[in-house]
Order: structure tokens, then sequence, then C-alpha cells
């Protein structure tokens, strides 16, 4: 049996009416770049989050730079964060202009460990980035108590965890901005790559859509800004989808369940979800010692398992391009887990008989 580790293709085979009805009236309407179907999907996607404003832009990782200059964090600033994450949340700090400052992670969840959050705080930092790694929330509650004290700004990096809800709070609710990432594989994908900011702050909502759209809130009217907007067809893809998202996250939990119960007793280190927290399971990420020869023996018996992200920003070749860092960062926890990391196959559209298949080829692992 083959088993894949993407399920966008049977996603659209799925929604395949309802999708190309939505992207043809775009189509037919001659209105494809800041239109009325992004405007409408905005609104909606501010619904979801229960918050007041969405501004829709052409990928997560513009996302957190344009909230960064929004904000004013540029050359000289200190953003604190994570480094067992995509690349691109470093990234866009140094597009910014500032220095990511990583800290720690916790060793059940993955997330930042914001016990480990105030020892990293300088005179320079201007924010803290938790990343909600694999469709969990980091600590937001910690987080934002730390924040207050500092007098610093939170930005949450959400590529992975739409839909998901933290022990006693929501996205959104305890920070400035909340950045979202629209790539394919996403637990709420488009055919292609886009990303939106939602937030509460009024105060930079104008300067988010003038940054995004070349400077301008008026035509012909611009001031500096960037090209970085969600076009309507794929606002069109994801009003269509967003409809689906919190069914779509309880079949992923539904399998993630099913993942641990036949997983449980194999010495596999497995996820951990807090109690109290809705876990969305972007990613099923399991590790081991011997991760390479798992891999191998995985891909060889059908199953499209990945590593996510097997090597630590601050252990990227190059680190840190050119930007002032310490380089002689220790994060002995981030660099083991990174080491040891396998994501299973983890989307709604996967049958029960490739559940069950990679339940038992895992467990046959070793044996």
């Amino acid at each position: 049996m083959k088993v894949g580790f993407y399920g966008h293709v049977r996603q659209y085979h799925n929604l395949k009416e309802e999708i190309d009805a939505a992207m043809l009236e775009v189509l037919e309407s001659g209105k494809y770049v800041m239109g009325p179907t992004l405007a409408r999907f905005e609104k909606e996607l501010a619904a979801h989050f229960n918050t007041k404003h969405a501004i829709g832009c052409n990928s997560g990782t513009d996302a957190l730079w344009l909230v960064f200059v929004a904000l004013g964090i540029g050359p000289g600033d200190e953003v604190i964060t994570v480094a067992n994450t995509f690349f691109a949340t470093a990234e866009a700090v140094w597009i910014a202009g500032a220095k990511p400052v990583f800290v720690e992670i916790e060793p059940d969840t993955c997330n930042i460990d914001a016990t480990k959050i105030e020892a990293a705080i300088t005179d320079k930092t201007r924010a803290i980035v938790p990343v909600h790694l694999y469709g969990q929330l980091a600590n937001m509650t910690a987080i934002a108590e730390i924040a207050k004290r500092h007098d610093l700004l939170v930005i949450e990096d959400c590529a992975q965890a739409i839909g998901a809800t933290g022990d006693g709070f929501a996205i959104g609710e305890l920070s400035d901005a909340v950045c979202v990432s629209f790539i394919a594989q996403k637990n709420l994908g488009t055919f292609g790559d886009s990303g939106s900011i939602v937030t509460n702050r009024g105060d930079i909502v104008d300067d988010l859509r003038a940054l995004r759209n070349h400077g301008s809130l008026q035509r012909s009217h611009h001031s500096m800004g960037h090209n970085s907007r969600l076009d309507d067809l794929h606002a069109a893809v994801l009003s269509v989808k967003l409809k689906r998202i919190d069914q779509w996250n309880d079949r992923r939990r539904e399998i993630a369940v099913m993942y641990t119960d036949g997983l449980k007793d194999t010495g596999l280190k497995l996820p951990f979800e807090k109690p109290g927290y809705r876990h969305v399971y972007h990613l099923y990420v399991i590790e081991t010692e011997q991760r390479d020869k798992m891999l191998e023996y995985l891909n060889k018996a059908g199953i499209n398992a990945k590593t996510h992200y097997p090597i630590a920003i601050h252990e990227q070749e190059g680190y840190p391009w050119g930007m002032p860092a310490d380089l002689n960062v220790s994060l002995p926890l981030t660099e083991r887990s990174a080491a040891r990391v396998i994501s299973l196959p983890m989307f709604p559209e996967l049958e029960q008989a490739e559940v069950d298949y990679v339940i038992d080829t895992v467990r046959a692992w070793g044996k």
C-alpha cells in the first residue's frame, strides 16, 4: 500500500463542484485583485478568529514581516522566538532588519518554553513571537504576562494552528497580531501560496492594508509599500474551505487518537496534548534516535513520511546571514528534537485502511 503525505488533491475532488463554481464566479467578474471576493473572505476569517480585522497577503512569511514593519520593529531590535520551526519565522525578522533571539523549547510539546523567555530579554527586545508548532498553541497566558511586565509586543505565528484553542484563551486574544499561512498543505490551504494577518489593533490596520498594496489605500495614491496581496481566486477557494475547517480538524484529531493508541507502547516519543488545549494536528510528529533509518524504512514501505524541521535554524549553514548574532547559541532540547523528528501522514482525507497500515508498519519497525 502507498500512503501519501498530503491530501489536498483528494480534498479538491471532494469539493470540486463548489470550488470550481467559486473560482468561475471570480473569473467571470473580472475582479481578480483586491476585489469583493477578498473583502468577503477577510470578513469571514476575522469572524472565525473572533477578531475585528483580517488583512489578506501573499504568504505567511509576508504576514509576519508586514506586522513587524507596521509595529515599527527594525534595525537594532531583538525578537524572541524559537529555532525548531520553518525558516520563515526567523527570516521575516531578518528581512525587517531585526535580530532573532532563540530560546529553548518545552520537552513535551516542543513549543517555546515560557519559563526561558525572561532570561533572554534585553534592553533591545521589542517582541515575542511564539510559534504554535504542529497545531498546538503555545502557553499564551504566561507569554502575555511576561510581555506586559516588560512592555513587549506579541505576534503569534499561527501558520500551523488555525482552529486550535488553549486552556482558557483563544488565538489572537492575548497578542497584538496573528499571522496565518494558507499554503496548500496547511489545515486551511489554497492552490498555491497566501496568508493573512488577523488583529484587534485598529491602529495598525490601515498601515497593514497599505503595506501589502504598494503603500496605497486609494487608487493612484501611494507611499512606501510592497506587493503582497491575496488574490481573489485564492480567496474564493479559502472561503469554500473555511466552512469545513472545524470538521477537518476534528478528523485530524480522530486520526491522532488512533495513531497514539496504536503506537503508545512502541518506545517512540509521541505528541503530547496539554490538558485543556485543542490540538489540531497540522503534523503528527514522532521522535526516535534512529530517525534516518526509520524514515528510509517507512518510505520503502510506501509511506511518504517526512521530517519537520530536521535542522534547527541556528544550525543552518551560513547562520546568521550577516546579521549580528551570538554564534555560540546552545539549545540542546531544540537540537535533540530536530535530529529525531518524523512526521507521519496526517490529513482529514486519510482512509481507515491507510491509518491502520501506517500504525502496523511503524509497530513492525525494529522487530
